[in-house]
């Protein structure tokens, strides 16, 4: 029996890992990974590799074994989950895994938001499936804002749709943690986490945090979601894809993402990352 990560060279996957390696031999580790070049300091450190694809299903028949413990990382391709992780949920099947973890959103079924439609739509595949099934359901990482600092400094402003609505977001590696706990431990079959930060922040406490550790005066600029929308648009950003994160803050402003459940500390052992310790590392790496 392994311990199999998908998208194990992502940055949720790397710090999965990381957690993993602390408590059990590399031998019983197994990446699965596209770009076997991408993933060879991992396979220096004694994890091995199996190459697969969610977009090649042919690909995935040799990547899982029976009596594994799998962690489905949900893609980053939006719009093509859920055929990419239905592949990977029939290839865990037709191998027999012991666990299929995955990686979904905070309020699984009542998240009501664009982005949570796939996530919402896999969970009921992997249902459907009959597989022994762990339900991680992430909340926001606090890196989704920290680590693009870069507009925010330049214009001393945080601008966003989501009015006085807060976000209860922890680290990314906090969420690696309670994925590795949950791979290694026991009890936690047929279980659906709701992962999330121990605080619920606002952006206007996020910009006072980036005040008083600039030491410059940083606004929070609430617009109204059609203004939001030609921000982004205007700074780049594909209109679908503005979209989606314009109506992410919508639901932010519903208080869809503030939810404190305590199953992320619980599951760690440990209280999640401050809001201020994020960003103090984010500013650091500037």
């Amino acid at each position: 029996m392994s311990i199999v990560v998908t998208g194990a060279t992502g940055a949720l996957g790397r710090l999965v890992v990381d957690e993993l390696l602390a408590t059990v031999p590399a031998e019983r580790i197994a990446a699965v990974v596209r770009n076997k070049e991408k993933a060879a300091d991992l396979a220096a450190r004694g994890v091995e590799l199996r190459i697969a694809d969610y977009s090649e299903p042919e690909s995935l028949a040799g990547a899982f074994r029976a009596d594994d413990r799998v962690l489905l990382i949900s893609g980053s391709e939006v719009g093509q989950r859920l055929p990419q992780h239905t592949a990977v949920i029939e290839a865990a099947k037709a191998a027999g895994v012991a666990q299929l973890a995955y990686t979904g959103v905070l309020g699984g079924p009542d998240a009501d938001f664009q982005l949570a439609a796939e996530h919402k739509a896999t969970e009921q595949v992997i249902l459907d499936s009959g597989l022994p099934y762990t339900f991680l359901r992430n909340g926001w990482y606090t890196e989704n804002y920290t680590e693009h600092l870069a507009p925010v400094l330049e214009h001393s402003a945080v601008v966003a749709s989501a009015g006085e609505g807060r976000i209860a977001s922890a680290a990314r590696a906090d969420y690696a943690a309670a994925a590795a706990a949950v791979l290694t431990g026991e009890g936690h079959l047929a279980q659906a986490y709701e992962l999330s930060g121990d605080v619920a922040w606002s952006f206007e406490e996020y910009a006072a945090e980036l005040s008083r550790q600039t030491g410059r005066t940083i606004t929070y600029n609430s617009v109204p979601a059609g203004t939001h929308l030609q921000i982004l648009t205007g700074a780049g950003l594909p209109g679908p894809l503005a979209e989606i994160f314009v109506d992410v803050d919508a639901a932010v402003g519903r208080g869809l993402l503030a939810g404190t459940t305590g199953d992320l500390a619980r599951l760690t052992g440990r209280p999640t990352t401050p809001l201020a310790d994020s960003v103090a590392a984010a500013l650091a790496a500037v």
